[in-house]
């Protein structure tokens, strides 16, 4: 009885095929392969050899003609393109070693496969958990491929997709596509090579979102990259995790994990349809609560958080006056540095106490009515008084008060409702209000830190002043 060795020749180049395979080509009585490949590797057949070479989808005849030679007594040598067992020949050699019931020796020599060549010719992108997905639906039906592809995009998987496209198939890697951009963010790299390793090498790097299907075909790999991976000096790195405590942006651990999450949310909210201001104030509440009801409940004027951030950005807007000094220790020191802003709560002033006796108000009522005097036009944030922002009402409308805008989060059971309802006829303020029964300091914090931080809402990049 002869022997089948079934050999990986690589992706295409004569450097990347192991010495291992070059020897057993080298010593083969009879190498068996698809017709293309041959060219790799004529330069190391023997004198003598017979090459049967065959068309594309002949891989059952390739085989056959395998096994029939081996019973003979010969070493055969079965060729396939990138690693002999990823999508290659092995496989169907050991399927039909078994159904033909022989007892014909095989060995199997692994190859470079075509994603390897790719991922070193575009960087490092493969460094961390990875899969590798054929869109060919020749001999597996469609619903198990997208299954695979909608596992792999909320794996977070470095994901490798082999025969993306074909002529026959042309809609298949645009819902690949689809999919993935539900789950991952629009800038996720994404790099693919055609023709790895020959002549006709192409290399190219994009977007998720800017990936364009109709630039590949079938003699191209794609890899795209995970929730880590980043774009460097031209290259596509995704890191194992030997450098946690900071990465190439300058982003420390704690910052990583808030982008994490608010990736998270975002690919949880019911709609996607919300304006960027307001998303951007809504994964803040989400990610403080962990309360998706926030998605029901907060409500922001058209425009709000951006006009606000405006404001901040033009000087006009220097102040922010809470209820309560929880409100004012949540909000971001960092962030009110960078941007020259101060965060008062006159709860603790010496007066308070004084007017509040004298007055018989709440002390919270008399904090906001000494911040009037002071910061009539400040951003005015409430996260737990419904009385203070009763008061605030109250001095709106005798003139006494001009707030830059409102940010309405009392807390609790008694006039929380009614408070929030008082602040909406101020049509002119921009507001946002968290609905009903819930808030918090904590959320009025909150949706100070997303005002202040909203040039990094385009890039859902959240946590810069951590």
């Amino acid at each position: 009885m002869g022997k089948i060795i079934v050999a990986g020749i690589g992706p295409g180049s004569s450097q990347d095929i192991t010495p291992a395979v070059l020897e057993a080509v080298g010593e083969a009585d009879v190498i068996v392969g698809y017709k293309y490949y041959f060219q790799f590797i004529m330069s190391y057949v023997k004198e003598g050899c017979e090459c049967i070479d065959t068309g594309m989808k002949k891989e059952r005849e390739r085989a056959l003609q395998a096994f029939e030679l081996a019973e003979q007594g010969k070493t055969v040598v079965v060729i396939s393109s990138g690693d002999a067992g990823i999508y290659g020949m092995t496989p169907l050699i050991y399927e039909m070693r078994r159904e033909r019931g022989v007892d014909i020796a095989v060995e199997s020599l692994p190859g470079i496969s075509a994603f390897q060549k790719a991922a070193s010719l575009l960087g490092a992108p493969i460094g961390h958990d990875m899969c590798i997905i054929s869109l060919s639906d020749l001999m597996t039906p469609w619903e198990v491929i997208e299954r695979r592809i909608k596992a792999a995009a909320a794996g977070d998987f470095v994901t490798a997709v082999y025969n993306p496209k074909s002529h026959g198939r042309y809609w298949q890697l645009y819902r690949l596509q689809e999919i993935f951009l539900q789950m991952r963010s629009a800038d996720t790299p994404v790099g693919y090579v055609r023709q790895a390793g020959r002549p006709e090498q192409e290399v190219k790097m994009t977007t998720l979102a800017f990936f364009n299907p109709e630039d590949v075909d079938m003699f191209t790999v794609i890899l795209i990259g995970n929730s880590q991976s980043y774009v460097f000096d031209g290259k596509m790195v995704t890191p194992r995790g030997y450098y946690r405590e900071e990465t190439t942006d300058g982003t420390k651990v704690g910052q990583n994990i808030m982008i994490e999450s608010f990736r998270t949310i975002s690919k949880e909210l019911r709609s996607q349809d919300y304006s960027l201001g307001h998303k951007w104030a809504l994964l803040h509440a989400i990610h403080t609560t962990a309360d998706f009801d926030m998605e029901n409940i907060l409500y922001t004027d058209e425009g709000a958080v951006e006009t606000l951030y405006n404001m901040i950005c033009k000087g006009e807007l220097k102040t922010i006056v809470s209820d309560v000094t929880m409100v004012t220790s949540g909000i971001r020191k960092g962030a009110l540095q960078r941007l020259g802003v101060e965060a008062k709560c006159y709860l603790s002033d010496p007066c308070v106490a004084e007017m509040a006796e004298s007055e018989g108000i709440t002390r919270t009522q008399a904090g906001i009515r000494l911040a009037v005097e002071e910061h009539p036009d400040a951003l005015f944030a409430f996260g737990n008084a419904p009385t203070a922002l009763m008061e605030l009402c109250e001095l709106i409308r005798k003139g006494k008060a001009h707030p830059a805008g409102i940010i309405a989060a009392p807390v609790g059971f008694v006039h929380v409702r009614e408070s929030k309802h008082m602040v909406k006829p101020f049509k002119s303020i921009p507001k946002i209000i968290v609905e009903g029964r819930k808030g918090g300091s904590n959320l009025a914090a909150t949706l100070c830190n997303a005002i202040m931080t909203f040039d990094d809402a385009e890039q859902l990049k959240p946590g810069r002043d951590l």
